[in-house]
């Protein structure tokens, strides 16, 4: 069955990336976090996130909007008294970090951001699109009634998103749509290595959501994906879905492509 989801996707091919070798998470917080994102979709997924999560959010975006260049210094107390908050939380938020790669963290030293450089980057959307195209697949052939309907009603409310216009809002119910299909796969390796995955380049998925219009065609894209699982397609529920992730990936470089022309825009 592998096989033919490979053959299938053949001409997608990329050439595979170790860039991932010695960042992921451990099996035992990733395990964590894939139950208690799977337990929340799709109806909890607008849970408060924890302070130590919302700080990530914003250091990543800093990372990754360029406000925040690579060797810059994270010293706790300083953004602590920035987002006035305790250290605590702060803590948290550098090791999350640094579990996805953002972030230098050696022992009894100041954290210092370490964006990945282009070539690993795009390795990491490689596999992501590999990994999650896999996920697709299975759950085409393996999600039971109640887990289809929990994947329409994620991709609904998904579509109702596009009006507002909030990309965050629409970032965290992207994040259940994705969670659904992984559980939906009904193979909790898979899932592990998935989620430590997502998490690595999830600061690079959340900013294309900026791009204009791209929260129409992100969910355009879902659509199709959507559609074959709901018809049993496990090849084209694996197709679709590697080349939703493989546009992410340049809709993040469009992005950060307008990022560095920003500055020569004005006459």
């Amino acid at each position: 069955m592998t096989a033919e989801v490979a053959d299938q996707k053949s001409p997608l091919a990329r050439p595979r990336s170790d860039s991932l070798a010695g960042v992921a998470p451990s099996s035992r917080d990733v395990a964590a976090d894939t139950a208690s994102i799977a337990a929340a979709a799709p109806r909890s997924f607008r849970a408060r996130p924890t302070r130590a999560e919302e700080l990530r959010l914003r250091i990543a975006d800093d990372i990754v909007s360029g406000a925040l260049a690579p060797g810059a210094a994270l010293d706790e107390t300083e953004l602590a008294r920035r987002f006035n908050v305790s250290r605590t939380p702060v803590r948290e938020a550098l090791r999350m970090l640094a579990s996805s790669g953002l972030v230098q963290a050696p022992a009894h030293r100041t954290a210092l951001v370490a964006q990945p450089t282009h070539p690993d980057l795009i390795g990491m959307f490689e596999v992501m699109a590999e990994l999650e195209s896999l996920c697709a697949g299975y759950a085409a052939e393996r999600m039971s009634g109640a887990e289809r309907h929990g994947l329409t009603e994620v991709h609904e409310m998904l579509r109702a998103l596009i009006k507002t216009g909030d990309p965050q809002h629409y970032h965290e119910v992207n994040e259940a749509f994705h969670a659904t299909i992984y559980r939906g796969a009904h193979n909790n390796y898979l899932a592990e290595l998935t989620l430590a995955t997502r998490m690595r380049v999830q600061p690079f998925r959340r900013a294309q959501f900026r791009n204009l219009g791209r929260l129409a065609k992100s969910h355009a894209e879902h659509d199709r994906v959507v559609q074959a699982i709901m018809r049993g397609e496990r090849v084209r529920a694996a197709q679709t879905m590697y080349a939703h992730i493989i546009t992410v990936r340049d809709e993040y470089q469009l992005y950060a492509g307008s990022l560095t022309s920003e500055p020569h825009a004005s006459p």
